[in-house]
């Protein structure tokens, strides 16, 4: 019952984060040193990226890594900071409805109070009865998890660009009515259009920002309430590693590494 109460105020606290006013910001991790150090810098809650995970676990994003070894690392994450932690389940680690609704029981165990639910390839009819799945789960263990339903009409390039808009709309409004908390839409950035999305959605619109993309407060002017890094934080880290490597063998010098965080510094986060 002591954990219940204790996830229930962390999902309502988490939920409470999603305003265009001060859209909540979240720098996606994929390990406990990645989410020690976000927590250390402030971020009001930890986020995992999919892409990040399966990486360091060696296996390919896109429903590839077993549900098992994504829930411990979910539960490694969430036992190790203060700070509501929602997680990218991918696809929901199922094959069916009611395996998904299992990942979901699985994920409220490991700690976590939110949720990413892709479409990805599915059907609208197959990702809401698999959302419908997660949200009565989560009634089932008595927590108000956010379950963020993201939706990959740009970032998949699905359908004709003049209909983009609209089918975009479409499932968002079937996606919250099968229990979805807010929408993901990830592949777009134009103010324009996230004008638009922000307008039509009646919940919390979450976007996908790395270069090149609006600033968060001008985000927010726009309805965004939610801005994720995605997998952009885990590119960077690994294209430091093939930097420092390059530079290693070929020049025999160092520089790569001047802004590395000091040793003591991180290996102290770990501490406590």
């Amino acid at each position: 019952m002591t954990h219940s109460v204790d996830l229930t105020a962390k999902a309502t606290a988490f939920a409470a984060l999603h305003t265009p006013a001060a859209p909540l910001a979240l720098a996606n991790v994929w390990d406990v040193a990645g989410a020690r150090v976000a927590e250390a810098a402030g971020a009001p809650a930890v986020a995992t990226t999919s892409a990040g995970v399966a990486w360091s676990l060696g296996a390919p994003d896109g429903d590839a890594l077993a549900r098992d070894r994504a829930l411990d690392l979910i539960a490694r994450v969430a036992a190790a900071v203060r700070v509501p932690v929602t997680a990218d389940i991918e696809g929901g680690f199922g094959a069916d409805a009611a395996a998904v609704g299992e990942t979901v029981t699985g994920v409220l165990a490991a700690g976590a109070v939110g949720v990413n639910i892709e479409d990805g390839d599915r059907s609208p009819a197959e990702h809401a009865e698999r959302l419908a799945a997660a949200r009565a789960a989560a009634e089932a263990a008595g927590v108000p998890l956010y379950v963020n339903a993201r939706v990959d009409t740009y970032l998949r390039g699905l359908g004709a660009p003049e209909g983009r808009l609209d089918e975009t709309l479409a499932r968002a409004a079937a996606y919250l009515g099968a229990g979805a908390s807010g929408i993901f839409v990830p592949g777009v950035t134009d103010p324009a259009v996230l004008a638009e999305l922000a307008k039509g959605i009646d919940a919390p619109l979450n976007v996908l920002a790395g270069p090149g993309a609006p600033p968060v407060a001008a985000l927010g002017s726009l309805g965004v309430a939610r801005v994720s890094l995605g997998s952009w934080v885990a590119e960077a880290a690994y294209a430091l590693v093939r930097r420092a490597t390059e530079e290693l063998l070929a020049g025999g010098t160092y520089g790569s590494l001047a802004r590395a965080l000091p040793y003591g510094e991180v290996n102290a986060l770990l501490k406590g």
